[in-house]
């Protein structure tokens, strides 16, 4: 059989996304730190861009009028004109000295004293020395605490015998960032010259250390840590934990049959373990936390209705620097360049629009938000409703992921304070009675209420919490009311009573 070459014609359909279009997708989920490092970076990479100055609104003005209408480019000094500051000038428009604003002049040792004047010029970098010689406010921050550190602490309360304290200790620094223990316990042992029994009661004890799940030897035991605390570690529960090579293989039939349970107890198990942390010492990694700026404001309007606007904190406002374009466009020596500053002119008209319609969509999905849970801004969380994204995305007409990157990482400023845009979209419970669905979040807040609201004498056992919210018309189950409880850090009945006692017998 002859080989043969020939052309075949195939006609097809594929998404194809373009650089563009993911810029796009990302800037949707940004928060507001990202954003900014995000705009920081294409600034510096791109000539074309610029930022406009929040308080420099008339700057802002002339700059979107020439970005509309390019004008001539101006004499080519002005820029030294404009930065051409020295002492005398600010002095004249100060009609002040420089020393009278930093007195770092000859009179401070005279009215400081020369202590103070030596401390003075060490802390501003005078003197001689350069400025990064001087005091660092970093220096006098508390650093944060290290995982080592906080089990340093728990290990001196637990442990008095100088023996069990050296055991924990070399336990301490075998632990990984994650507080998993990596080392060898019988290399532990023989290298202190103890039994392998000993090591393993110093390591119990420092299994009951906070958070839980710290000194676990693998994902199992942390797990199952995390469980005990809780006091959910019964027996079906720990066929889970013994088969979860199962679990990753997603063979749910055989995990209901060694567990001995059916679907719908199955499926809260799973949520229940979804719930837990596997990696505990990762909160000690020493990350610097970011500040909650609300993205979204909401204020209730004259007429009854509520004004939704977005916070002018989080909209970086950059603009497009056609005059140096067409200052530079001219001189171009050849195609590579001209093709540089043609793609900085696309990338940057893209960027501006971008970030605008990012700003569109937020308030749009935020509008919708607010409308959908109007009558949790009135009367607060027991009137928070079920909502989920596909609601929201068939309201606005736009698609559910869209609105799934838009609610990531945001928050809203409202009357009842700060709120993630997820807190709003809540599962629903159904009503006993045929009526409307209730939000989960508001059966949270009524068993706290509930709970709060217990008398000494009559503790409420979850049977009895189930019994009570199925008459104010809410179906739900003991497991759903357990799972909610401990959610909220709230021991069980046993344990609330015992509490409640003790505090009952102090105060005699």
């Amino acid at each position: 059989m002859a080989l043969a070459a020939k052309l075949q014609l195939r006609q097809s359909q594929s998404l194809v996304m373009t650089p563009q279009l993911m810029q796009s997708i990302r800037l949707l989920q940004f928060t507001h730190a990202e954003l900014e490092h995000f705009i920081d970076e294409e600034i510096e990479r791109n000539p074309l861009l610029e930022r406009a100055e929040p308080q420099d609104d008339a700057a802002s003005d002339q700059a979107q009028k020439l970005e509309a209408e390019p004008q001539a480019a101006p004499d080519g000094d002005w820029f030294e004109n404009e930065t051409a500051w020295s002492a005398e000038a600010i002095s004249e428009k100060l009609d002040t000295s420089l020393e009278n604003l930093f007195p770092d002049d000859p009179g401070t040792s005279e009215r400081l004293g020369p202590d103070l004047t030596a401390q003075w010029k060490s802390a501003s970098g005078s003197g001689g020395g350069s400025s990064s010689e001087g005091l660092d406010a970093g220096d006098m921050a508390a650093s944060a605490i290290t995982l080592r550190d906080h089990v340093g602490e728990q290990i001196a309360l637990a442990f008095t015998d100088p023996v069990p304290r050296l055991i924990a200790g070399e336990l301490a620094d075998g632990l990984d960032e994650t507080g998993y223990v990596r080392a060898d316990l019988a290399e532990i042992a023989g290298r202190l010259g103890t039994d392998g029994v000993a090591v393993g009661k110093v390591l119990a004890v420092c299994q009951t250390f906070e958070p839980a799940g710290l000194f676990a030897r693998d994902l199992a035991e942390c797990l199952s840590l995390q469980l005990a605390v809780r006091d959910r570690l019964d027996p079906a529960m720990k066929a889970l934990i013994a088969n979860l090579e199962l679990l990753a293989r997603r063979d749910f039939q055989t995990l209901k049959r060694l567990c001995g349970v059916d679907e719908e107890d199955l499926l809260d198990m799973l949520a229940e373990i979804r719930a837990l942390d596997p990696r505990p010492g990762m909160a000690f990694s020493g990350g610097a936390s970011d500040s909650i700026v609300a993205d979204v404001e909401v204020r209730a309007a004259n007429d009854g209705s509520w004004t939704v606007e977005l916070n002018a904190e989080t909209l970086p406002r950059v603009l497009v620097d056609h005059i140096y374009f067409a200052q530079v466009s001219p001189h171009a020596k050849n195609q590579a360049e001209k093709d540089f500053l043609a793609e900085c002119l696309q990338n940057a008209n893209w960027l501006t629009r971008s970030l605008d319609q990012r700003a569109k969509t937020i308030l749009k999905v935020a509008s919708e938000i607010v409308r959908q849970q109007d009558t949790f801004l009135v009367h607060g969380v027991r009137h928070l409703k079920p909502l989920n994204l596909r609601t929201v995305a068939d309201a606005i007409g736009m698609h559910e992921s869209t609105v799934s990157r838009v609610t990531a990482n945001k928050y809203m400023l409202t009357p009842r304070g700060v709120f993630e845009l997820r807190y709003f979209f809540t599962a629903s419970i159904a009503a006993s009675g045929g009526g409307d669905a209730h939000s989960s979040e508001a059966v949270r807040d009524r068993i706290k209420q509930m709970i709060d609201e217990e008398k000494p004498v009559d503790v409420l056992s979850d049977d009895a919490i189930v019994d009570m919210l199925r008459e104010s018309g809410v179906d739900i189950a003991r497991r759903t009311v357990a799972k909610y409880r401990e959610g909220m850090n709230i021991p069980s009945s046993v344990q609330r009573r015992r509490e409640k006692r003790a505090l009952a017998s102090a105060g005699r």
